[in-house]
């Protein structure tokens, strides 16, 4: 299947979609809030420039696109049907590039947590995530 937009139009709808402040990353930020937890976002000075950095507990969240990170098993992990060799490789150092970004945060003594897009939307999983991770 070929894609129906142009290379123009399809360059400019990828570019409109959001980096930071996603709608993910807003649930996630209001329900550590709403915990009583205090955190920056976008630690430029750290790898990776985390979403979310919880310094007193030494803790990083990654909230991850589950198709731009390629989650595995979530059906929006879908592999893009044109221009697959563009972009099996792009996802691939998405990937390959987190592993890495990962091992130096936790060389650094920070733990990791990464919260797929589609866990956010059952608000009890996420809920179990946050607490599980800080024992609250």
């Amino acid at each position: 299947m070929t894609d129906y937009l142009t290379q123009e139009k399809r360059s400019w709808n990828m570019s409109r979609i959001p980096a930071k402040d996603t709608k993910p990353e807003i649930t996630v930020r209001s329900i550590l809030h709403k915990k009583g937890f205090r955190f920056r976002i976008h630690n430029s000075k750290l790898p990776g420039k985390p979403d979310i950095v919880l310094r007193k507990y030494n803790t990083v969240i990654f909230i991850h696109g589950c198709f731009w990170h390629q989650h595995p098993g979530c059906q929006r992990a879908t592999k893009p049907k044109s221009n697959k060799e563009y972009w099996m490789n792009k996802l691939k150092r998405n990937k390959n590039r987190f592993i890495e970004v990962k091992n130096k945060l936790k060389k650094m003594g920070w733990t990791v947590i990464v919260i797929w897009e589609c866990e956010i939307k059952d608000k009890a999983k996420l809920l179990k995530i946050i607490d599980t991770a800080f024992k609250k």
